[in-house]
């Protein structure tokens, strides 16, 4: 039978509110207002080195009471801004922070007069939730951000890091690591986004897996799956040919 084992998530809580911190601080997004849309001023703003961007609040709400995966954006969306962004700067942050983990960064956000002004229009911390791509280029179309104030809960596909693979007796065995899910949806606070969930194998033998209820998790986040049973990783034996 097949052993569960307790994944681990951040070891030491006063460690990710650190790292929470410095990377909330280390970059600032800088923007200016955007009051004319269309793909012409679109093209424009990218020529000139910007991108166009897109900033609002966005409530959620659970539809179904006994269903912890039935979140829907509510029907009012407010404080909503059309932006362009620098380009330089959002590649010099993706650079920094890699994909997917950049959907699950907040950044403090300011929007400014026009380029170079001192005037602070608005400001605050948002969430990078998507990013628009050209299907042949791969160069950045546009941004979409929403407001990560604290105490406003947001929506979250976090990523899953599995750790402890060296010392995995399965794998040394010759089993594979299935990596299941290499993300989690959370509904959770802003203020307690986590970059990343770390799942530890290196107690794990062959057939051993690691399902969502092993996970530790903050008592603020939310899992939205129907089913915690639902495996996360597990040890494969290596099949042998006869």
């Amino acid at each position: 039978m097949s052993k569960w084992w307790r994944a681990v998530a951040t070891t030491a809580r006063t460690r990710r509110v650190a790292e929470e911190t410095n990377r909330r601080s280390y970059f600032t997004i800088q923007a200016i207002p955007r009051e004319v849309t269309g793909n012409r001023v679109s093209s424009r703003d990218r020529a000139q080195g910007r991108i166009p961007a897109v900033v609002f609040s966005q409530n959620y709400v659970q539809s179904k009471p006994n269903d912890p995966t039935s979140i829907v954006a509510a029907s009012s969306v407010s404080r909503k801004f059309l932006l362009t962004t620098e380009k330089k700067q959002i590649k010099t942050i993706l650079k920094s922070v890699d994909l997917p983990f950049f959907y699950s960064t907040t950044f403090p956000l300011q929007i400014r007069a026009g380029s170079g002004s001192s005037t602070l229009l608005e400001s605050g911390n948002v969430l990078p939730i998507k990013i628009h791509r050209d299907e042949e280029t791969g160069k950045i179309l546009n941004l979409v951000f929403v407001w990560a104030e604290y105490g406003t809960k947001l929506k979250v596909d976090v990523p899953v890091v599995f750790k402890g693979e060296e010392e995995c007796p399965g794998l040394k065995k010759g089993g594979s690591l299935n990596k299941i899910r290499p993300t989690l949806r959370f509904l959770c606070p802003a203020e307690h986004i986590p970059q990343k969930i770390e799942v530890d194998v290196s107690q794990l033998d062959v057939e051993d897996k690691v399902s969502l209820h092993d996970i530790d998790l903050h008592p603020t986040w939310k899992l939205l799956s129907k089913n915690e049973a639902i495996p996360v990783c597990k040890i494969k034996a290596t099949s042998i040919d006869s």
